[in-house]
């Protein structure tokens, strides 16, 4: 197996440990071990694995926030999975948008994507689907089948 090459780094205002202990429990992942900052012993950064992906999660300070100009896809195979991340991802403070696009409450963009759309957006269907999931916010994977029938 080869080594993951490119880790994302995300920067969070002293929330990086708690954001990663989160992430793990949403993706049932698991937890590295934190790097603690020699003037303090204070977690600096904590890293996390989902899905076969290593993160790390830095307590950067209030410098610098996220938004939608990068987000984290989530492709899913039914509407359990889509259900079940979208609740997860938009608990205790996080945001909807549209298009499948929300907010979760550190600020991360995250996109919950049916595998079912991505394939209808290469096809005949496109401009229908297209049309039906602009209304939407969390995605309906029967709406989206109804528009491409």
């Amino acid at each position: 197996m080869s080594m993951q090459r490119i880790t994302p780094f995300l920067w969070f205002d002293g929330q990086a440990e708690e954001a990663a202990k989160f992430y793990v429990s949403v993706f049932k992942g698991k937890l590295g071990k934190p790097m603690k900052d020699p003037r303090d012993g204070k977690v600096l950064v904590s890293s996390f694995e989902i899905k076969g992906r290593k993160f790390d999660a830095l307590n950067g300070g209030p410098e610098f926030k996220f938004n939608e100009s990068v987000s984290l896809v989530i492709h899913c195979k039914h509407q359990k999975e889509i259900d079940y991340y979208w609740d997860k991802l938009t608990a205790d403070g996080g945001e909807e948008s549209m298009c499948g696009w929300l907010k979760d409450k550190y600020g991360v963009s995250w996109q919950v994507v049916p595998d079912f759309l991505l394939r209808q957006m290469r096809g005949p269907k496109a401009g229908k689907v297209m049309q039906a999931f602009m209304k939407m916010r969390k995605y309906d994977i029967a709406t989206l089948k109804k528009a491409a029938a």
